[in-house]
C-alpha cells in the first residue's frame, strides 16, 4: 500500500492525497448522482461532471486511505434534499465536485475528474443503469449492471473488515443549497 496520489480541485486550492489502490472504480447511473451532478453543474465555474452517457465515475476509497492536504475550509456539502442518506461535497473556491459520501459508509466515492486525465483511475463497471428508462446507449466496454452486486458489496465489506470496522468522520467547513 505504499503509492501515495494527490489530487485535487480544478483551481488547485483544495488537495487530497489518496493511499493504496481503490477498493473499486465504477461508473454510476443512479437517479440520485444523476440529478445532483446535474444540479452541481449549475454552480458558476463548475464544469459537468457526467459521462457523455451521463454516468457519475468515481473510485471508492476507505475513508482512513484520504487526507486533506489544502483547503479543508472550501469543503462544503450539498444534500437533494434536507432528509438525504448521502452527501456530496464541493470545494467552492472553484465548485469542483470533490466526494459522494454514503451515510454510514466507511469510503468515500473521489469524483474521478479530480485526477489528472493520464492519471485517472480506469472503471470497472457501470452500476444501476437499471434507473434508465434506455440502456442501450450504453458503451459495451465494461460490465453494465443493473444495480449494485453481491461482488460490489463484497468488496465494500472486505474494506470495512480491513479497517476494523470503523468509520472515520469527515468533517466539512458548512453546506451549500443548489
Amino acid at each position: 500500500m505504499s503509492r501515495t496520489t494527490h489530487i485535487g480541485c480544478a483551481c488547485g486550492k483544495t488537495r487530497l492525497e489518496v493511499r493504496g489502490n481503490p477498493i473499486l472504480v465504477s461508473e454510476c447511473l443512479c437517479d440520485s448522482c444523476r440529478a445532483a451532478a446535474g444540479r452541481l453543474a449549475t454552480l458558476p465555474g463548475a464544469a459537468n461532471m457526467l459521462t457523455t452517457y451521463h454516468a457519475t465515475p468515481s473510485a471508492e476509497y476507505r475513508k482512513d486511505r484520504i487526507g486533506v492536504l489544502s483547503g479543508a475550509e472550501n469543503l462544503k456539502e450539498f444534500r437533494l434534499s434536507p432528509s438525504s442518506g448521502s452527501r456530496r461535497v464541493v470545494a467552492t473556491c472553484c465548485n469542483t465536485p470533490v466526494f459522494l459520501e454514503m451515510k454510514g459508509g466507511h469510503w468515500l466515492s473521489l469524483y474521478l475528474h479530480l485526477w489528472p486525465e493520464e492519471a485517472r483511475p480506469k472503471a470497472e463497471l457501470r452500476t444501476m443503469t437499471g434507473d434508465l428508462a434506455d440502456r442501450s446507449g450504453l458503451p459495451a466496454d465494461i460490465p453494465n449492471l443493473k444495480t449494485h452486486t453481491v461482488a460490489f458489496y463484497a468488496k465494500l465489506l472486505a474494506a470495512w473488515i480491513a479497517m476494523g470496522f470503523r468509520n472515520p468522520k469527515i468533517a466539512v467547513a458548512g453546506k451549500i443549497d443548489v
